[in-house]
């Protein structure tokens, strides 16, 4: 059964929702729907732009977005999201040394495999590193590596990104390399994809976005000279835009030069991808325009804070019959600069829920509105662990059911 709880009004009446939206709200209806709001204008020649506020879950700009191409390095966004989900759930660790064979480095060595770490055969390299190797460097051989040490083969670990993917909500999108290497046209991505991967790992792993997005350089490996290899990060706009902080570019000849990316500024996070453009150049220039137009156009209102609750769902089966939900980050409603309207909150789950359900998981949306707006989506996590229950635990949620008791 899907369940709303629904409330109108003006930041403080959402707060009152934070601390007990298990009481139902009237929602004001009858009234006749508000006239649009102006959006701020963006003009851009890029056919491929998709910008999203991750705390509202608001699209700012969308052109192209279902458009699906060939995302080339940003694959490796998934394969890092594969390795921080193993590392999370324990069944790998970050210390893990693999062994890099005479396989997997002729075929992925800087001379005949892209960009590359320069990790040498036999060499012994964690996955620590070999993360860093990544997503700074865009590493093919760290991908590869990774990969294979992980599964067995490539083509193992990739299956492993698909099932990833589609539990994620990556719908149009489908991996055939674990780094984007050109493969006869079978790893394809869509822009909305790529926004969706992009909010998961860094709601899911903000550790590991921290860690491993944000490194200006990488020292792995001696030149033939014996002397130490630095290589800069591949991101155009870390420590030029202020508030910077990750992800991944791209470049394939259908697609042109594409750049998934993040950056942080009072305390909003803004994640855009741009593709198609002509020339690195014009892809930075472009990623900081529109990272410009977002931040200084648009301005997000906290409407509850991070950890705040924000009601109760049934739970069919378990060890307690509800759970709380709260917000995982400040939840935010994003709207153009001087926006003066209300807003109307909605929060949408799926009641009961199945037992067991996993403490931080989300269960639930809150779904803000805000007039002349459209909808903005920002997940509610589950704040403890309910396990599966016995009989008397089933017994006792069915006395809830009858008594709230």
């Amino acid at each position: 059964m899907r369940r709303a709880i629904i409330i109108r009004g003006g930041a403080a009446a959402l707060a009152a929702l934070a601390v007990a939206a298990a009481l139902p709200a009237a929602s004001a209806g009858g009234k006749a729907p508000p006239a649009p709001v102006s959006r701020p204008l963006y003009v851009t020649q890029a056919p491929i732009v998709m910008l999203k506020d991750l705390d509202s879950g608001a699209i700012l700009f969308s052109r192209g977005a279902d458009k699906r191409f060939a995302p080339a390095s940003m694959a490796k966004v998934m394969t890092a999201y594969v390795v921080l989900d193993l590392i999370r759930k324990g069944e790998l660790s970050r210390d893990k040394q693999f062994t890099v064979d005479e396989a997997t480095w002729k075929k992925w060595n800087g001379s005949t495999g892209g960009s590359t770490m320069f990790l040498r055969p036999r060499e012994k390299v964690s996955v620590d590193e070999l993360l860093k190797g990544l997503i700074t460097v865009s590493g093919n051989d760290a991908a590869a590596v990774l990969a294979v040490g992980i599964d067995g083969s490539e083509e193992a670990f990739v299956k492993r990104m698909n099932v990833i993917a589609d539990n994620i909500g990556m719908s149009s999108s489908k991996f055939g390399t674990p780094n984007g290497w050109p493969d006869g046209g079978v790893t394809k991505v869509s822009a909305a994809d790529l926004i969706t991967l992009a909010d998961r790992l860094i709601r899911d792993h903000p550790e590991g976005y921290a860690r491993y997005f944000s490194m200006p350089r990488l020292q792995h490996g001696t030149s033939p000279d014996g002397k130490p290899i630095v290589q800069p990060n591949r991101n155009p706009i870390l420590g030029r835009f202020a508030g910077a902080d990750g992800l991944k570019t791209g470049h394939t000849a259908e697609a042109g030069y594409c750049f998934l990316g993040s950056a942080k500024r009072g305390g909003r996070r803004l994640i855009m991808v741009v593709a198609g453009m002509s020339s690195e150049k014009a892809r930075r220039d472009e990623a900081e325009r529109l990272m410009s137009w977002g931040f200084e156009q648009w301005e997000g209102r906290e409407l509850v804070p991070a950890g705040a609750s924000v009601g109760r769902i049934d739970v069919g089966k378990g060890a307690k019959p509800v759970v709380a939900t709260e917000t995982g980050m400040a939840v935010r409603m994003t709207v153009p600069k001087g926006y003066s309207g209300g807003y109307r909150a909605v929060m949408r789950t799926r009641s009961p829920l199945a037992a067991p359900v996993v403490r931080g998981t989300p269960i639930a949306d809150l779904v803000v509105t805000p007039d002349g707006l459209p909808p903005q989506t920002t997940p509610l996590l589950a704040a403890a662990d309910v396990g599966e229950g016995g009989w008397w635990a089933r017994a006792r949620t069915g006395f809830y059911r009858l008594t709230g008791w």
